[in-house]
């Protein structure tokens, strides 16, 4: 199998329960609930994705034509100690393109592995962390995990909803965009009233890095 990716880069995890970690991000180009295309926004399931999957123009991307190639990709990106290697891969939709064949590729070289996923594509074997970030409009696939991670608010899709999942970790992340201090306020308030739920912050943008 080949895979398109959009951009390999090495950076800290800036969301949820890894946030801090060291981690190399592979970013597949492709989502299965929208386009990534202004024009087909409106349109699509998931209308506030912020963020740029089309093609694989991004730094570190591109096509790679086997698991090893893109294993030896993420090795060569990672330049650093073989102790505590750590890779996410996100999109765009992941599980559209990661397979078995892929993980094996990647744990061979050392690499703990995470997915950030919307949840409605089946999850391989060989996973070390699933984040699971359900979209309203969306079937959920994926039921169980490491944590689930919900950007809020979203119309028809209320928390209390995805609590009898199995999730390890329960995440409210605000929703980005012109609302964002409105819909930060939003989560805190809810979580405060509902303890299972906990904060998430985009701290990679508060940051300022990748």
């Amino acid at each position: 199998m080949s895979y398109a990716v959009k951009e390999i880069f090495k950076t800290l995890q800036g969301e949820g329960a890894q946030v801090g970690r060291v981690a190399v991000f592979c970013r597949f180009s492709g989502c299965n609930l929208w386009s990534g295309r202004e024009a087909d926004r409106e349109a699509a399931v998931c209308r506030f994705c912020d963020t740029e999957f089309v093609g694989v123009n991004g730094l570190g991307g591109g096509r790679f034509d086997s698991p090893d190639e893109l294993a030896e990709a993420l090795e060569a990106t990672w330049q650093g100690d073989y102790a505590r290697r750590f890779v996410v891969f996100t999109g765009g939709e992941p599980l559209l393109q990661l397979d078995d064949d892929l993980l094996q590729a990647v744990k061979e070289r050392g690499f703990e592995c995470a997915v950030e996923t919307n949840g409605t594509q089946p999850v391989p074997k060989g996973l070390d962390w699933i984040c699971v970030s359900p979209k309203a409009g969306a079937s959920l696939v994926v039921v169980r995990g490491s944590e689930l991670k919900l950007v809020y608010p979203q119309s028809n899709l209320d928390p209390e909803s995805l609590e009898a999942l199995e999730f390890e970790h329960w995440w409210l992340q605000p929703m980005d965009g012109s609302n964002r201090q409105a819909n930060t306020d939003a989560a805190i308030a809810y979580c405060l009233a509902h303890p299972r739920w906990r904060l998430s912050l985009q701290t990679h943008k508060l940051l300022g890095i990748p």
